[in-house]
C-alpha cells in the first residue's frame, strides 16, 4: 500500500487574468505523492507554490485564475472536477491543511471550542445518522485532539479566544484541527514560520510524530531546507512556476544538480568552515513576461542558447532524481 499514489498532479497550468493582462504563473507542474509520504515543496518566495496548494484545495478564486491544462487526482478523484459540493465535502475529511498564518487561519471572534466544534460536525454531515457523534461525543472529541498536540488544560483552551493563546498554542490548535478527521493529505504551507526557531521546531515534530502515527500523507511546503531535511523524505524543487528538480532528501542534499539547486543550498548562511552564503544573482520572473524555454535561465550563469527557446523536460538521472536542464542527458551540446 505505501506505493500507492495519494495525490497526483499532471501538466497543471495556472494563469491569472488582471487589468495589465495574463500573469503565467504555474507552467506545467506534474508531482505526485505516495500514502504515507512526507514530500517537500520548496522554492523561493514568488515562485507559485502557494498558488499550486490554493488550487489543491479549491480555494483559488476563479476568476481571475484560469486552469487552461492540469489534472490533480486525491485518491483517484480529479480535484479540479469536482462541483463545489463534493470539494466542500472532502476539505478537512479526505486533504486538510494548515496554513502559515495561525492568527489569520482562526476567527478572532469566535472561541477555539466554536471553531473545533463546527470543524467536526461538518465532517459528520458525510456520515450516516446512526454514526453521527452526538454534541458530548463531539465535544470529547475535540478535547482528545488537543491534548494529541499535548496543550494543557484543553477544556479551558476551547473557552479562550485566538487572541488569548500564544503562536505556538494557536498552531498546535490548527494542527489538531486539521488532523482530527483522519485525513488521507496533509498540506502544510510553512509551518511554524511565524514562531520562534525553539518552538518551531516543537511544532514540527509534534506534527510529524502525530502524521506517521495515523499514516497521513504530507506536502510540506517551505523555504526553509533545514525543515526539508529533517521532515521530508522526497523533495521537488520549484522556480518560475516550473518544477527544475525532484529527489529523495538525502541525495538532494549530496548531490544537487539543478544550478538553481545548486544556488539554493548556496544561499544557505553557514556558522562554520569559513565560508559565506553566496546567494542567487537577479529576481524571479514577471509572469506578465515570463521567460521562455527554461524561466531560470536569465539568471543562470550556465545556460545555453537552447536554454532560453525550448523548455527542459525533466530527465531522470538516477532512480527517483529527476532534473529539467540541457546540462544533463542528450541535450548538453545543443547550441541551436
Amino acid at each position: 500500500m505505501r506505493d500507492k499514489r495519494i495525490l497526483e498532479i499532471k501538466d497543471l497550468h495556472v494563469h491569472f487574468r488582471v487589468y495589465e493582462g495574463i500573469s503565467k504563473v504555474i507552467d506545467g507542474v506534474s508531482l505526485y505523492i505516495k500514502k504515507g509520504e512526507r514530500v517537500g515543496l520548496v522554492g523561493e518566495t514568488g515562485c507559485g507554490k502557494t498558488v499550486t496548494i490554493k488550487t489543491l484545495m479549491g480555494i483559488l478564486k476563479i476568476p481571475p485564475a484560469i486552469i487552461p491544462i492540469g489534472e490533480a487526482f486525491l485518491d483517484g478523484q480529479d480535484i479540479l472536477k469536482m462541483s463545489k459540493k463534493k470539494l466542500l465535502q472532502i476539505k478537512g475529511t479526505e486533504i486538510s491543511m494548515i496554513f502559515q498564518d495561525p492568527m489569520n487561519a482562526l476567527n478572532p471572534v469566535f472561541t477555539i471550542g466554536e471553531q473545533f466544534y463546527d470543524v467536526i460536525r461538518f465532517a459528520q454531515n458525510r456520515l450516516k445518522k446512526k454514526e453521527k457523534l452526538s454534541k458530548e461525543g463531539i465535544y470529547n472529541k475535540m478535547i482528545s485532539a488537543l491534548r494529541e498536540v499535548r496543550l494543557p488544560d484543553p477544556e479551558r483552551i476551547t473557552n479562550n479566544y485566538p487572541l488569548e493563546l500564544s503562536g505556538g498554542m494557536r498552531q498546535r490548535v490548527l494542527i489538531a484541527m486539521a488532523l482530527v478527521n483522519n485525513p488521507k493529505l496533509l498540506i502544510a504551507d510553512e509551518p511554524g514560520t511565524a514562531l520562534d526557531v525553539t518552538i518551531q521546531a516543537q511544532i514540527l515534530d509534534l506534527m510529524n510524530n502525530l502524521v506517521e502515527t495515523k499514516g497521513i500523507s504530507v506536502l510540506l511546503v517551505t523555504h526553509n531546507l533545514g525543515v526539508i531535511r529533517e521532515t521530508t523524505e522526497r523533495v521537488y524543487i520549484m522556480y518560475g512556476g516550473q518544477l527544475v528538480e525532484t529527489a529523495p532528501t538525502n541525495i538532494f542534499f549530496e548531490k544537487p544538480r539543478h544550478p538553481y539547486t545548486q544556488g539554493l543550498i548556496s544561499s544557505v548562511p553557514r556558522f562554520s568552515g569559513g565560508k559565506f552564503a553566496k546567494g542567487i544573482p537577479g529576481t524571479i520572473p514577471d509572469y506578465f513576461k515570463a521567460p521562455s524555454g527554461c524561466r531560470f535561465h536569465p539568471r543562470c550563469n550556465q545556460a545555453m542558447p537552447i536554454c532560453s527557446k525550448i523548455k527542459p523536460p525533466l530527465k531522470m538521472l538516477e532512480s527517483e532524481h529527476y532534473i529539467a536542464c540541457y546540462l544533463y542527458g542528450e541535450s548538453n551540446n545543443k547550441n541551436e
